[in-house]
């Protein structure tokens, strides 16, 4: 799984490796990857493998699971998709309430006690989603856990995570990522090694 979902991001180029031309994320951080998994909504083959990934792990791991929130903005799609195929009730979580009309956070009818699972579509230092997670325990969800399509795999993000007791199983990884980068020609074997050096910095 891990390996086909790394492949399906660097054949559409939503994966973007520079290693020695640097990107610079939001936090300022210099990084030499940059993953758009937006890109995948627009490339039919690679959504069906995506979302189809998605509801099987829900359905493996969380069995029990009554609704799917997603994300704002980027893991919205990818919940609608996956409830879709599940044939389960959708909702997702705002970065901040509304302004107007009733100032919600959280859209779609959640009862309380709902047993909800968390799509995310990135996990790097895993603020963002713990932040949803607690929005929604706020509102008295039961967060069974975060279904994410990739991760980093950053020591950070898994402390945030381990703290806020929260689970998260990503379809696909960095480890898995450069490897197959490597196999396919987009990287050397020395760029790899530098791209996990980065990692693991953080």
């Amino acid at each position: 799984m891990e390996r086909t979902i790394a492949h399906q991001l660097l054949s559409i180029g939503a994966v973007f490796l520079r290693p020695d031309e640097p990107f610079t994320w939001a936090s300022g951080i210099k990084s030499p990857i940059y993953c758009d998994n937006r890109l995948i909504l627009s490339a039919p083959k690679a959504r069906q493998v995506v979302e189809n990934a998605i509801a099987a792990r829900v359905k493996e791991l969380y069995p029990q699971c009554e609704m799917l929130m997603g994300t704002s903005t980027a893991g919205i799609a990818h919940a609608a998709i996956a409830a879709s195929i599940l044939d389960l009730p959708m909702g997702y979580v705002r970065g901040s309430a509304k302004d107007h009309g009733r100032a919600n956070r959280i859209e779609g009818r959640m009862p309380q006690g709902c047993k909800v699972v968390v799509i995310e579509d990135l996990i790097s230092t895993g603020g963002s989603v713990i932040d949803v997670v607690e929005a929604l325990r706020e509102e008295g969800a039961e967060v069974l856990g975060i279904i994410s399509i990739f991760t980093y795999g950053m020591q950070k993000g898994l402390d945030r995570l381990a703290a806020a007791k929260v689970e998260n199983h990503s379809l696909s990884c960095l480890d898995a990522l450069v490897d197959v980068a490597v196999e396919e020609g987009y990287i050397t074997e020395e760029q790899k090694t530098d791209i996990l050096k980065f990692r693991d910095s953080l």
